[in-house]
């Protein structure tokens, strides 16, 4: 399975797609930080931004994304950004077709390093191990990419599969 992973933010936004199967090791595709300059007017960064990652679905075919999930912070504008970079993420895979599913931090942090209370620095250093990178993925946006992106397919890809199974078993099909 091919996964795009997006750590959504306004003036950086990590991108990362790896490819694999739940249970084995994962394999790096790319990885990609896109910049907007926070002089420049809301709606520009926010175009930028669509047009950036749509350019980059087109460009990895990835079977899904998965998107950090916005969670409150003390800082509201902070807040308000990462929500809006998140919403373009999220419509890039829809507009792709694709299946998007969202993880919050902890999620992400329990699957990549076994903690959900992992920091930064075991992030970045699982991600390097498991993608046995030669040196981790600068900056700190591209590496929570890619563990969103590895998170997905060892979590998403099962939680995909039990989502199909209950909707057929719903809609009174036998799979």
């Amino acid at each position: 399975m091919r996964v795009l992973g997006v750590d959504p933010g306004l003036t950086r936004c990590g991108v990362g797609v790896v490819e694999g199967v739940p249970g084995r090791p994962c394999t790096l595709i790319a990885y990609y930080v896109v910049y907007t300059d926070p002089a420049d007017d809301l709606a520009l960064r926010l175009l930028h931004l669509d047009r950036s990652l749509g350019k980059l679905v087109a460009e990895h075919q990835p079977e899904s994304v998965a998107v950090e999930r916005v969670f409150s912070q003390h800082n509201v504008r902070t807040v308000m950004g990462t929500a809006q970079a998140s919403g373009i993420a999220v419509l890039a895979g829809a507009r792709a077709g694709l299946p998007v599913q969202t993880y919050t931090p902890s999620e992400v942090k329990a699957a990549v390093t076994g903690s959900g209370q992992a920091d930064k620095a075991q992030m970045t250093a699982m991600v390097t191990r498991l993608l046995r990178l030669a040196e981790p993925p600068k900056p700190a946006d591209a590496a929570d990419a890619l563990a969103l992106a590895i998170c997905h397919v060892w979590r998403g890809g099962t939680r995909s599969k039990l989502a199909a199974a209950a909707d057929r078993a719903r809609r009174g099909g036998v799979s």
